[in-house]
């Protein structure tokens, strides 16, 4: 896949165009779409092959198998890996060669001449015979967006688990779960300008063209953006791509700034090879701090920046104090979430698969993946790190400049309900609202609310008392917050459907409590304010 051939076909709109159509053509008609390849597969092979785990759907597939004497069954493998679907799953996503003949008969459009001058396929010869390659990764893909549903097709360079090899230090990672994650966890509105920071295969930046009019998309590899090129070409959409290291290819400011950033935490020692994909070539968590820090000079009034990221759990300090200091440098309003925590042991391990070091089961490759292993571990010794943590992290550029800013970290390891993206914009508007609260010196309680739709309170009785011990009130959706309230806040929040203010209802609530009703307002208004940012509480 080359600059000079993408540039040539880019040149020429038509040309473009007709290649979209003939591509998409070929990969519609063979049914290569996320449930089209669920359904060829079998549930069990297609989600192994999410986790580049290749053998369930080989063995789907028939491939290598002799169907001389053959059961029912392999005769059915056989002949869905010789399928138009089977032959580009063999292709592009396991590997294996094929017949130049089943890769015509798969691309009746396109034809072989085309997916090899794009780079997608090496071919040995010319005959009908002559053995097939795929030479990139292409993922069915599909999006729900606001509009409906939409099957892209994701090129990448093939997984780890099709080169059966480490992978090159120029590796193009296609879709992957923290791809996913992000673009789930994305605040969407219409008609903003969005930046995509280190796009790597394009796909935030194919998620920011369904609800943008504007949208930058930077990389540092030249590979990078060549892939992001051709999806974009295949997806139907515009997206200006730029070259250049964090924000060096940008001077304007964007309403939306989105990046899933090299943060993997490298050692320097060399003896762990760097991809350009996942490893900025700072030392520790230092290029996500950067983003942090410097995001706000390239945020409108209002803009919102989401990243990914790790950060270190370094001794002598708490980790959210750390991030606290992180986001107090940034000047922005800030939210850390973290999702997940391992060990200095298991994050070197997790990265070392991750890459394909070691494979190959020889005795050099056993020693590379040892010398590595001992320098994640020895860095993390030398410089106190105890463990790494895993998350996103929202920053917010105040539409209003006087206010005091919100900041807020905290650890969700437990099961969420995605997409988070309105879950998290409905908290960033309550934020808002209390600060226009504020701003006007007027009380939550002088306001009126609603409780939201799925919110429940449940109520724990010790056998025999006629109260109960433990009240929770629990969102159903989002992350799934929990909050233990008592008596009081939960009548309050039972009373609140929107026709009395939270004075009346307060009110009423001290006189049948026998309670002065300034003493329990004092009391209910800093947890009715969390339970209006946690969005258990809404406006009315």
């Amino acid at each position: 896949m080359t600059g000079k051939q993408l540039g040539a076909i880019d040149a020429d709109q038509s040309d473009s165009e007709a290649l979209r159509r003939a591509l998409r053509g070929d990969l519609e008609a063979s049914g290569y779409t996320l449930d089209g390849v669920a359904a060829a597969l079998g549930p069990v092979a297609a989600e192994s092959l999410e986790r580049e785990e290749l053998l369930p759907a080989r063995l789907a597939l028939g491939c290598g198998a002799d169907i001389r004497g053959a059961d029912a069954q392999d005769r059915q493998s056989h002949e869905v890996g010789a399928s138009p679907l089977g032959v580009m799953l063999r292709l592009f996503r396991l590997g294996e060669p094929v017949t130049r003949a089943q890769v015509e008969a798969a691309f009746p459009r396109a034809g072989v001449s085309t997916l090899a001058s794009l780079g997608w396929v090496t071919a040995q010869g010319t005959g009908d015979d002559d053995e097939v390659r795929g030479a990139v990764g292409l993922l069915a893909y599909s999006s729900q967006e606001a509009d409906g549903d939409r099957d892209w097709w994701i090129a990448s360079d093939l997984g780890v688990g099709a080169r059966g090899r480490a992978l090159p230090e120029d590796y193009v990672l296609g879709v992957s779960r923290a791809s996913r994650t992000l673009a789930q966890v994305t605040v969407r509105r219409p008609d903003v300008s969005v930046l995509d920071l280190g796009t790597g295969c394009g796909i935030q930046a194919l998620h920011a063209a369904q609800h943008a009019r504007r949208v930058v998309a930077t990389d540092v590899s030249p590979r990078a953006l060549e892939f992001a090129r051709m999806n974009a070409m295949l997806a139907g959409v515009e997206v200006d791509l730029r070259r250049g290291s964090m924000f060096d290819p940008v001077s304007e400011r964007f309403d939306l700034v989105v990046s899933n950033p090299p943060f993997v935490i490298t050692p320097r020692s060399g003896a762990v090879s760097e991809y350009t994909y996942r490893d900025g070539g700072r030392r520790g968590d230092d290029l996500v701090h950067a983003l942090v820090a410097g995001v706000g000079e390239h945020l409108e009034p209002g803009g919102v920046a989401q990243l990914l990221g790790n950060w270190e759990h370094v001794r002598g300090q708490e980790w959210d104090e750390r991030l606290h200091g992180w986001l107090e440098e940034s000047g922005l309003d800030g939210w850390v979430v973290q999702r997940e925590v391992l060990d200095p042991a298991e994050y070197a391990e997790m990265w070392l698969r991750d890459g394909g070091t070691g494979r190959g089961g020889g005795e050099a490759e056993v020693r590379a993946r040892d010398d590595a292993y001992e320098a994640w571990l020895r860095d993390f010794a030398e410089r106190g790190v105890e463990a790494v943590g895993f998350g996103f992290i929202t920053l917010r550029r105040p539409a209003g400049h006087s206010r005091e800013r919100w900041r807020r970290v905290e650890e969700a390891t437990g099961a969420v309900r995605q997409p988070l993206g309105p879950v998290i914009g409905e908290v960033l508007a309550a934020v808002d609202h209390l600060a226009d609260l504020d701003a006007r010196d007027v009380s939550v309680l002088e306001e009126r609310w609603r409780v939201a739709p799925d919110v429940t309170d449940e109520r724990y009785f010790t056998p025999g008392e006629p109260q109960p011990r433990v009240i929770l009130l629990r969102a159903g959706g989002g992350f799934g917050r929990t909050v233990r309230c008592d008596t009081a806040l939960s009548a309050f929040v039972g009373a609140c459907d929107g026709e009395l203010t939270g004075g009346q209802i307060v009110g009423a609530l001290g006189a049948l409590l026998e309670v002065a009703a300034d003493d329990l307002a004092a009391e209910l208004v800093p947890q009715v304010r969390g339970l209006i940012t946690d969005g258990l509480l809404l406006p009315a």
